[in-house]
């Protein structure tokens, strides 16, 4: 059993029931309803806290970062063992909370890191994996391609296998969580927000967009793309938002050498490309990871480009040649929300006492949803200090507005 290995035991030897504490009584309001607000509300509900969660189109919904079906869930980070303790307890987290909702939410596929000639990123990982009871296994390509020959292993000089990692389904998990929060005595309203002039040191309240005040002891914003858009002179410089293209490819009928069952999630380390198996019966996901242009979440077209789809194509054939000519079922246009260094940022508003940022998922956050509520939760709660590691005080003295 995942939640008793050596992984969480080294990062978290007493965390079971830490998310029941109740503290005093305070009232939150957390704007932005996706993988970081709607854990983070869950997680202050259960602490006792009076919780609204506000959201302006709701959880999951096709602009937001957390819309879609799936994301990938893997320890994988290179040499920050930060990230690795975060992948740690939200993987508890996320395996709880299917057996407490009775649905589910994460699917164990293994995912096999694909490392190109520039390797250094995997190689650091290898003993922090180790080192966090990481079940993983290295493969020649030789070894690989017999493990896996729908893959044409050219250019890859060799792989990772994690065991334990997989994906998650995405719109139906912050579905989930909203329906959790609800049942512990949250409240959601479906309002677009904009706070009020900061006054003394602190927020005084949020203008919602039903045309009412709504008035809280703390505020945290985590509302992904937009959060630079509400915080212009703070965040404007330090969360981009970047336009992103997803491809869902149709497999041959009946060949189940392609579902999940037979093939794992993948990340090609030499090329720019990620993909999940299966999907839910929605085709075989590929994903574009490069940075793509700037894209304004609330207004941009999203219909994927010609030259997007010719190049996830030209890499589909060269990477899965059985599916050299798969039809392409649908796709989507999704965004990042980058910082400079792709870290997030979990901090105190440096002009407003009663304000918390949450943000910056910079294309890996949603799988930390679980353990980052968490932790904004014993912020707000006074529980623990920021992390530098996540601080604001990390950039070059950034604008205050």
């Amino acid at each position: 059993m995942l939640g008793c290995s050596p992984f969480f035991k080294l990062f978290f030897p007493a965390e079971a029931g830490a998310q029941e504490r109740h503290p005093q009584k305070l009232h939150v309001a957390v704007v932005g309803a996706g993988a970081f607000g709607g854990w983070t509300a869950l997680h202050l509900r259960r602490r006792g806290a009076q919780v609204t969660l506000l959201d302006a189109w709701g959880p999951g919904n096709a602009r937001a970062s957390s819309g879609g079906e799936t994301r990938v869930i893997r320890a994988t980070y290179g040499p920050d063992k930060t990230y690795v303790e975060l992948v740690a307890r939200s993987l508890q987290l996320w395996r709880e909370s299917e057996k407490r909702w009775q649905r589910p939410l994460y699917h164990r596929t293994g995912v096999l890191w694909m490392a190109g000639e520039k390797d250094d990123y995997e190689r650091a990982a290898l003993p922090v994996l180790r080192q966090a009871g990481v079940t993983f296994e290295e493969l020649t390509p030789a070894e690989a391609a017999k493990q896996y020959p729908q893959i044409n292993f050219e250019q890859v000089k060799w792989a990772l296998l994690e065991k334990e990692a997989g994906y998650l389904q995405a719109r139906q998990a912050c579905e989930a969580v909203l329906g959790g929060f609800l049942a512990e005595g949250g409240e959601y309203r479906q309002r677009a927000v904009e706070p009020a002039e900061l006054a003394g040191g602190e927020l005084p309240g949020l203008k919602l967009s039903d045309g009412t005040k709504l008035v809280a002891d703390q505020y945290v914003f985590a509302c992904g793309p937009w959060l630079g858009k509400i915080f212009p002179d703070l965040l404007g410089p330090l969360i981009q938002p970047t336009r992103q293209e997803v491809f869902f490819f149709g497999t041959p009928a009946g060949d189940a050498r392609f579902s999940e069952d037979n093939l794992p999630t993948w990340i090609d380390g030499g090329g720019p490309f990620y993909g999940i198996p299966g999907n839910q019966w929605r085709g075989f996901k590929l994903a574009d990871d490069r940075r793509g242009p700037a894209f304004d979440p609330t207004a941009g077209e999203r219909v994927v480009s010609a030259e997007g789809l010719r190049a996830a194509r030209d890499y589909l054939g060269f990477r899965f040649p059985a599916l050299k000519e798969a039809p392409l079922l649908e796709a989507r246009v999704c965004q990042y929300e980058n910082t400079p260094d792709h870290n997030f940022i979990l901090d105190r508003h440096p002009q407003a006492a009663n304000v918390w940022l949450m943000g910056g998922g910079s294309g890996h956050g949603f799988k930390h949803g679980p353990a980052l509520g968490e932790r904004v939760a014993e912020l707000v709660l006074g529980e623990k200090s920021p992390e530098a590691f996540f601080s604001l005080t990390r950039f070059a003295r950034p604008a205050t507005r």
